[in-house]
This record gives C-alpha cells, structure tokens and sequence, in this order.
C-alpha cells in the first residue's frame, strides 16, 4: 500500500506542474495592465513603467513563471492588487469558512445519500423508492442558486427560522449546507441505488442467500463493500470540489470563503489572487482524487501498479 500511495504522489506531481502553467500563462495573456486597474486612474506614464518594473511586470513570461511557482513554494503567493493583502493570508483567512460549510455539506450528504441508496435498492419499485429517487433527481436537477433563493424566501423570509446571509455563527450555516449537501447527496443516492442493484444480482449474492443468511447480512456483509467503490470515488471528488470552494453558494449566502474570494477577484480583475486561488483549488483537487485512488485500492485490493 506505501508503495502505490508513493507512486500515486509521484504521479500528480507532473499533473500540477501542467495545470499550474496552463493556468498562469492564460491568466497573463488576458488583456488589460494590471497596473493601471491597480492604481485606477490620472496616474503617468512614468509611475507606470517603475511599477511594472518593481513587480517585474516586464520579465518574460516564462521567466515570471518560475519566480511565481519559487515564491508559491515557499507560501508566496503574490499580492492582491485590489485588496493590498497578501494572498496565501487571504487565503488562510477565507478557507476555515469553506471548510466549515464543506464539512457540514458532506455530512448531510453522507449521512442522507448513502442510506437512501440503499434503502432504495432494497425496496426497488416501492413507494419510497419512488419517493427518494424523485426527490434524488429534483435534487439533481434543480441549480443551486434556484434551491438557495427558494429555502432564503420559505425559511427566512416567510418562517423567520434562520437568517438570509451572513455567517456570524452555527445558525448561518445550516441553509447553505442543505443547500450545497441537497445535490451532493443526490448524487450518491443514485449511484449508491444503482451500483448496489448491480451487486445484488451476482451470483455469490445469490449463495450467500441460498446459505439461508438474512437479507440485511447479505446486503451488508456482502454487497456493500463492492457496491461502494464507484461511490467512494464520487464522495472522494465531492469532497475536493466543496472544499475548494462553493462558488455560487458562498455568494448566495454571502459567506467569505474561497468561492467568494474567487469571484472578487474575477470581477476585479484582480490576477495574483485569481491566480493563487485557482491553484489552490486544483492542489485541493489533485488531492481530492488521489484520496479517492487511494481508497478505492483499499475496498478493492486487486487494484495496483505493477
């Protein structure tokens, strides 16, 4: 197991490198000088050549590459021109807030999702079959901004029971949870229902009820694990893509996290944050799918690299 977790590390090394170079020669062909968006207006000619030169703004492409990717080694991640932070602190700042509504999303996710499946599979073509893979598929099919904005109107505009936005306290999470954990558990619910049904029907499923086992030992003892391997991989990438920040959720809410601090820097125009942002999220990402391997390996040992 060290060896294929060593050689999984080694694989997505060359994996960020790529995206990290993607990712910050497009970001520096996109027109417009920093600079001037920086310092606004009525400034000369003169002020704009020096800054450029104290950033080196002037430096090749490439060449601000590897200065970039040295510094972000070493935590550096530039510096905001917008909000005059450094970035790697707005970062720390904005990413416990993520974390915490990521965490809380997962849970309801988990906690709804696999048992729905589940229950599903068990009680395929019933009532509550029905019943969980139709409100599996609303959950799927309805955006989140539109789930956001129908929970603020019913939950706290009509009933009073939490607030509309903010994020002071426990309270503030639980909306945008639901909110981000609805599509997430959704999701699993299906693949749980169908990769289960899969299992089910093999014929050492068949033997172990033939031995006369009862039908929750046999789904549990004996389908669950192999019917979950397709869904560890699903939970494993939900993970990573929550916690790299629920871009429309935090904005609906008004929650100051990684999301959030994204779409300011977009509509600033602000590069160095949209720049460590992005590949923080894909660091998140990366590691996102090599738990997922990582686990998969684990439920399924015949799994391996030679």
């Amino acid at each position: 197991m060290t060896g294929y977790i060593i050689k999984r590390i080694l694989i997505s090394i060359p994996v960020i490198i790529g995206i990290t170079v993607i990712t910050f020669f497009l970001l520096n062909v996109v027109p417009g000088d920093p600079v001037v968006l920086m310092m606004k207006e009525h400034i000369s000619p003169d002020v704009v050549e020096r800054v450029k030169a104290e950033m080196h703004l002037n430096d090749p492409v490439y060449l601000r590459y590897i200065k970039y990717m040295w510094g972000a080694l070493h935590g550096d991640l530039g510096r905001s021109y917008k909000l005059n932070r450094e970035v790697a602190d707005l970062i720390v700042d904005a990413f416990p807030n993520t974390l915490k509504l990521s965490v809380a999303a997962v849970l309801i996710a988990w906690i709804v999702g696999i048992p729905a499946g589940i229950v599903s599979a068990v009680k395929q073509y019933s009532f509550i079959d029905n019943f969980f893979m139709g409100f599996a598929l609303l959950g799927v099919s309805m955006p989140v901004f539109w789930s956001a904005l129908i929970m603020q109107y019913i939950f706290a505009l009509k009933l009073g029971l939490l607030p509309v936005s903010g994020f002071a306290g426990p309270q503030y999470i639980i909306m945008p949870a639901i909110v981000l954990g609805w599509s997430s558990a959704a999701s699993i619910a299906r693949l749980t229902r169908s990769s289960l049904l899969e299992v089910i029907r093999t014929d050492y499923i068949r033997t172990a009820r033939a031995k006369g086992l009862r039908e929750w030992q046999v789904v549990f003892y004996h389908a669950l694990k192999n019917s979950m391997l397709p869904v560890v991989t699903i939970m494993a990438i939900q993970i990573a893509s929550l916690l790299s920040g629920a871009v429309i959720t935090e904005s609906v809410f008004g929650i100051p996290g990684i999301g959030r601090l994204s779409v300011n820097a977009i509509q600033n125009r602000d590069m160095p944050l949209l720049q460590g942002t992005l590949i923080f999220t894909v660091v998140l990402v990366i590691l996102g799918n090599l738990f997922a391997d990582i686990a998969y390996s684990y439920l399924d040992p015949r799994i391996k690299y030679e």
